[in-house]
C-alpha cells in the first residue's frame, strides 16, 4: 500500500489534535495543559503544511524547469509553509506565556494542579 506523503502527515497531524484535546479534557495539571496545547498547535501546523504539498511537486519559481503553463499542477504551494512559519513563532511565546503564567502560579499557591484553583474572587 503507497499513501502520498501528504496523506500521511494530514493524518499524523489530526492524531496530534485528537491526543491534544483529549489531554487538554483529562488533565488536570496545568503543565500537562500546556504540553497539549503545544500537541494541538503542532498538530495543525502538519495539517495546514499537508495542504499545501503537490506529489513530484517543485518550488514556484517560474523558469525553464518550471513552465507557467505547468506552474498551477506541479508547484508546491508556498502560502501554508510561510503561514506556518509565522504560526511556530506565535505558537512559542503563546507557550512562554503560559509557562510563565505557570510559574507564577506555582509561587503564589505551591500547586499546579487545577482543582485547587478553582475558588474565585470576584
Amino acid at each position: 500500500m503507497d499513501l502520498p506523503v501528504s496523506n500521511v502527515v494530514l493524518v499524523t497531524g489530526f492524531i496530534l489534535i485528537l491526543v491534544g484535546i483529549a489531554g487538554v479534557v483529562t488533565h488536570r495539571n496545568i503543565l500537562r495543559i500546556i504540553i497539549d496545547f503545544s500537541l494541538i498547535g503542532t498538530g495543525s501546523h502538519l495539517v495546514i503544511v499537508a495542504t499545501g504539498y503537490v506529489a513530484n511537486g517543485t518550488a514556484p519559481i517560474i523558469d525553464r524547469a518550471l513552465p507557467a503553463s505547468e506552474a498551477a499542477i506541479r508547484a508546491v504551494d508556498p502560502v501554508p509553509s510561510a503561514l506556518v512559519v509565522t504560526a511556530i513563532v506565535i505558537g512559542l511565546a503563546v507557550t512562554a506565556v503560559m509557562l510563565a503564567y505557570a510559574i507564577r502560579i506555582h509561587e503564589t499557591r505551591k500547586t499546579l494542579s487545577i482543582d485547587d484553583l478553582t475558588d474565585s474572587r470576584w
